[in-house]
């Protein structure tokens, strides 16, 4: 079966769809072999930028060279016969197959997923689409920057008085690929699983899932989070990208403490402490009154300074590198973040698969694949059947219990990053134990210290708590006692993987590191989830999502010529860290599966970042610098813009791909003049009086509301969304009809929605089993039914302090630690 977890399948891509490709190039990364059936002209992004200079014929694109190294390309051509049957055959050899095409298109191929189910019983197949299958935009055109607007991703993002900024391409790709690859991990073939599946995936609503956040805070009210202005976000201050004397530093500061070690360290003791700047949201109500003396303060030293002190203090301060910095970032090097890539005779570098499993490292780089550089009969000649297991008899998944069911998982995470990894385990099946402390909860729970708020119990009422901890069995231990760190390592000992984002030296101080937890179960796969990693000189760095974003370098390439650095989300790295943690995590349990060994997954979640930016690496690494920054347009489509339409804070993204959707967009809008004039026939003459077409579709969007404007557009063959807030897409109708908002009920709170996953195995979302639990609410069900205990030892431990169903406020935690 080879020493990579995944090798031994075949894996077959069909359609143009990014996502796709960067979930196909998943599977390549550790060890499967990944077939790329392409068109004759092979596939569209062949010719996408960025450019490389002095490149090879069809491998002149660095996101092309991202998105499909390691794998193998096959031309089947679709409008004859024996294409056709090179394609059915073909995928008559699947164990994965990953479709993105159109329905009709793969109606015309006569592909139906059905049918090879039933002649492949055991083949797991993704089938992934802008929109999804159903629904209002079902047919719409999409492109990565329609799907964000839409998504929420980018209302925030710019200047207060707008337009939003939104990054031209290459986001959704990264997010719709890793929430294909989680479905699929889970539903492959093992010892005592059938394996097998159809899942939906939408892009749009792996896009949507990075304004959970955002949106479930802002929901109970109704009332969304303002656009603030570049580099400044609710509900925290200061929050964003600062010049230093040389450099560029990521700031964010969000506890008392923090910015009390702020102050001092900038000379503003008097600041440190005073009343009105005691929590972020009156910090961020006094921005411009601070704003003049926080950049007077970092303005006297480089931003490498500033890093290096706020590792001492721990501040989460972070280096905003540009793409020559990363690359040269000794700490990603060391750490093996960065991989070289081969395309025909040049040689660049680029991320590499942020997976840093300790036993089964991803690869290292690899070749891009000429088109047509494998043919079709060398395929068949090796043909292989579905990769087996010896064991016990497999078993069918059925869709109530899903297809990790029988999988338990400790949680000891907290916040965003480590609980939505989880999350996706329980919406899969997985049996997740969340184990929190009473007198150090889950800090998304909130973090007041207020005795009022701890008596009206708003420790269980925060929504972003609800969102991201739903199909999990709560538990308290007190895991700094004995006895909390005892019940963890015998939960532990029963259990096929722990999950935990704590900073790296908090579990090894209690005990409870890697190293210890897999002497009780060495079949054990632990998940640790560091800003930095566990390794390397940054391995203490104190960070949030949004550190992760700056430290990425991501800021350097978004927003406008003259801008400073631009974040593009609140806390980017968070959600994005969950989802590579949950793939990781599904690659090391089959690692396990197939040769009984545990590991330690040591994921950075500031590499996790990197794929964002990968384009721009390789542009940097191949041409030797980075095009300008662009602002809303794109460097292909002509034009791409976001316009302000009729309303308050009211705007439409547009995007013209092609030269058709030039001539469809002139006649919705009533240019007759712009269509018959031949300067403008092609991108490069659009682009070139860019200010006289968006003066001329400014005028008509003005005129319009933006979900008539985006239909308008989409009915005549041009891709537009309105640029939705995270609060309004629980009024998208798309989102609606698809069911994307599941209502449930929980003590404390009543009935409210919650974001479904972006993947189904069926024409509803996946069921939520049940809401996110109460402080301690499964005590007795685990402590009890899982490790056996008596109720006199459960009621001892509740008298001690150990467990409890309550978070104690700060008073209480020192009464209950003295009794001890």
């Amino acid at each position: 079966m080879g020493t990579q977890p995944l090798s031994g399948l075949r894996v077959i891509e069909i359609g143009d769809l990014p996502a796709a490709a960067y979930c196909a190039r998943f599977f390549a990364d550790f060890g499967a072999d990944v077939l790329k059936i392409e068109p004759p002209e092979g596939d569209p992004s062949r010719s996408s930028p960025p450019l490389l200079a002095a490149s090879d014929p069809g491998l002149g694109s660095g996101w092309f060279a991202y998105l499909n190294f390691g794998k193998r390309s096959v031309v089947a051509d679709g409008a004859t016969g024996q294409g056709r049957a090179q394609i059915a055959r073909l995928l008559g050899q699947a164990d994965v197959l990953i479709d993105s095409l159109a329905p009709q298109s793969r109606e015309a191929l006569g592909i139906d997923h059905a049918a090879l189910r039933r002649a492949r019983p055991g083949c797991v197949i993704a089938d992934l689409n802008w929109f999804g299958q159903g629904g209002p935009y079902s047919g719409y055109h999409g492109t990565d920057a329609v799907v964000r607007a839409l998504g929420g991703q980018v209302q925030l993002i710019g200047p207060a008085e707008g337009p939003p900024l939104a990054l031209p391409d290459f986001q959704s790709a990264i997010v719709g690929g890793l929430s294909a690859f989680i479905p699929l991990m889970a539903s492959l073939p093992g010892r005592e699983r059938a394996g097998g599946g159809l899942w939906e995936v939408s892009v749009l609503e792996s896009v949507a899932a990075l304004a959970e956040y955002q949106a479930c805070e802002a929901q109970p009210s109704g009332r969304g989070q303002p656009r603030l202005g570049i580099n400044r976000f609710t509900p925290t201050y200061p929050m964003g990208v600062y010049r230093c004397r040389e450099g560029w530093l990521g700031i964010t500061v969000v506890t008392p403490l923090q910015w009390a070690a702020f102050c001092d360290l900038l000379g503003m003791g008097d600041l440190a402490h005073h009343p009105d700047y005691h929590m972020g949201p009156e910090r961020l109500r006094f921005a411009d009154t601070l704003e003049p003396r926080i950049s007077a303060g970092l303005a006297t030293q480089t931003a490498d300074y500033w890093f290096e002190r706020g590792l001492e203090m721990k501040i989460p301060f972070t280096v905003v590198p540009d793409m020559a910095g990363l690359l040269s970032t000794a700490t990603f090097r060391n750490r093996g973040a960065i991989a070289t890539i081969q395309a025909g005779s040049r040689h660049f570098e680029a991320p590499r698969s942020p997976l840093h499993l300790s036993r089964t490292l991803p690869a290292g780089g690899g070749q891009v694949p000429a088109l047509g550089s494998t043919q079709a009969s060398a395929v068949w000649a090796d043909e292989r059947a579905l990769e087996r297991f010896d064991g016990p008899a497999r078993r069918p998944v059925t869709r109530a219990a899903g297809p990790l069911d029988g999988l338990r998982i400790i949680d000891l995470s907290m916040g965003w990053a480590g609980p939505l990894c989880t999350r996706q385990m329980g919406d899969l099946g997985a049996d997740i134990i969340k184990v929190e402390s009473c007198g150090y909860p889950d800090w998304w729970r909130g973090t007041s210290q207020s005795q009022t708020d701890f008596e009206q119990k708003l420790f269980e009422k925060f929504p972003r708590f609800l969102a991201m901890n739903r199909n999990k069995r709560g538990i308290t231990l007190d895991l700094t006692s004995p006895d909390g760190a005892a019940l963890l390592k015998e939960l532990v000992r029963g259990a096929d993987a722990v999950v935990e984002n704590y900073s790296s030296q908090v579990l090894p101080k209690m005990g409870l590191a890697y190293s210890d937890l897999c002497k009780v179960n060495p079949s054990l796969v632990m998940v640790s989830m560091a800003a930095y990693g566990a390794t390397g000189p940054w391995s203490d760095c104190r960070g949030y999502g949004s550190t992760l974003e700056q430290g990425s370098g991501l800021p350097s390439v978004s927003g406008r010529e003259g801008d400073p650095p631009v974040m593009n989300h609140i806390a980017h790295g968070d959600a994005v860290g969950g989802l590579n943690a949950a793939c990781a995590l599904l690659v090391a349990l089959r690692h396990r599966e197939k040769t009984g060994q545990g590991q330690h997954v040591d994921l950075a979640q500031v590499e996790c970042m990197l794929p964002f930016v990968a384009p721009w690496v390789i542009e940097h690494s191949a041409n030797g610098s980075v095009g300008p920054r662009t602002g809303n347009r794109h460097a292909a489509y002509a034009p791409q813009g976001v316009y302000r339409c009729q309303g308050d804070e009211a705007w439409v993204l547009v995007a013209v791909t092609d030269d058709a959707a030039w001539q469809a967009l002139c006649r919705v809008i009533g240019h007759s003049a712009l269509a018959a004039d031949a300067a403008l026939a092609g991108a490069p003459g659009r682009h070139a009086q860019a200010e006289r077409i968006d003066a001329a579709i400014g005028a008509w969007c003005a005129q319009r509301d933006p979900d008539t404007a985006m239909r308008l557009l989409q009915q005549a063959g041009v891709a537009a969304g309105t640029v939705r807030a995270p609060v309004n897409l629980y009024q998208d109708p798309h989102l609606i009809a698809r069911g994307a908002f599941p209502v449930v009920e929980r003590a404390y709170v009543g009935r409210h929605p919650l974001f479904a996953a972006p993947y189904r195995s069926g024409a509803q979302p996946l069921p939520v089993r049940w809401p996110a639990p109460t402080m301690g609410q499964f005590n007795r069900e685990v402590l009890g039914g899982v490790l056996g205990l008596s109720e006199a030892e459960i009621s001892r431990l509740a008298e001690l302090g150990v467990i409890g169903d309550a978070a104690l406020p700060p008073a209480q935690r020192k009464r209950t630690a003295a009794v001890r």
